[in-house]
């Protein structure tokens, strides 16, 4: 198994861009997966990276090699996963992504469980509420919040989560409690807007006596990260647009408070995306399955 090995840790640094995250990503060291390179360019007779202090590239023969690569590995992938298809014992690794607030909430938490009943699965389970590649990124599968009618990928609807602005008591002490968007825009509120290259969400829909209407803020704090953006508005930096699951609890609290409720945000649908062919492998197969059910009861 060590040319498929090694062929993996290929497929991986080419897909990160770097020896040390392939490395965290496969459970070794960056020396060992600098030493599968070696090996497989000894192999093949050629350099696959051109390598630097500071960078790795592939070469035109790693591109290449690379296209190869992933067939060879997608047909193990699915003759394995037919063989233990038939045997009931489903097995591999599954990369999979989801946004901050829903996955750590919603979908880390469903993790261990699916675990137990598939000891055999392994799952990578990446956070981030940046857009997601999943073909650059060599993913699996994908959680993700928004509209969905331009994705070319196989999607699984699971809920369409109300939102709601928010903001702390203290901010709201301080610079009233605005009834509309209108009052957004003109009173200059500080909006915390999530913002990283390639965001849709420079902006928030709001609906207005039934129509959406688009708003366009110029916060003065901004962030890739969604639970930050909770965080400063727990602490009086400003109105946060959230989904009504993640901030329920401040909510019962009263850590925050819902404000605008004649102009509320636009539901967000949640589902679960993956490219056609990955569903012809069944351990992967069988997790979407698992957690777009299991999903739906949590939430539904």
């Amino acid at each position: 198994m060590s040319y498929v090995n090694n062929l993996k840790t290929f497929v991986r640094i080419f897909e990160l861009g770097s020896m040390s995250a392939a490395g965290r990503d496969m459970r070794i060291s960056a020396a060992v997966a600098s030493s599968r390179i070696s090996e497989l360019e000894k192999h093949l007779g050629v350099r696959l990276f051109n390598r630097t202090t500071r960078s790795l590239k592939p070469t035109e023969h790693g591109d290449l090699f690379y296209k190869g690569a992933i067939k060879i590995l997608d047909t193990i992938d699915e003759v394995e996963g037919n063989i233990a298809d038939i045997t009931s014992n489903p097995k591999g690794t599954i990369f999979v992504s989801a946004p901050l607030g829903i996955g750590k909430k919603l979908v880390a938490p469903l993790v261990p469980a699916f675990k137990q009943q598939y000891p055999e699965i392994n799952i990578r389970l990446r956070l981030s509420d940046r857009k997601v590649d999943l073909t650059n990124e060599g993913l699996d599968a994908a959680f993700v919040l928004g509209d969905l009618t331009d994705s070319e990928l196989r999607h699984r609807p699971i809920h369409d989560f109300k939102r709601i602005l928010c903001a702390s008591p203290q901010y709201l002490d301080i610079n009233g409690t605005p009834d509309s968007g209108e009052e957004l825009l003109h009173n200059n509120h500080h909006c915390l807007m999530l913002r990283y290259p390639g965001a849709d969400e420079f902006y928030w829909n709001l609906v207005v006596e039934g129509e959406q209407k688009r708003y366009d803020f110029l916060g003065p704090l901004e962030s890739d990260d969604g639970d930050v953006l909770t965080n400063w508005a727990l602490v009086g930096c400003g109105i946060v647009n959230k989904t009504v699951f993640e901030v329920r609890h401040h909510l019962d609290n009263g850590e925050l408070v819902e404000i605008a409720k004649h102009t509320p945000p636009t539901d967000l649908p949640f589902a679960c995306i993956y490219p056609h062919k990955r569903l012809q492998d069944p351990k992967i197969r069988i997790f979407i399955d698992y957690m777009v059910r299991e999903c739906k009861a949590l939430v539904g």
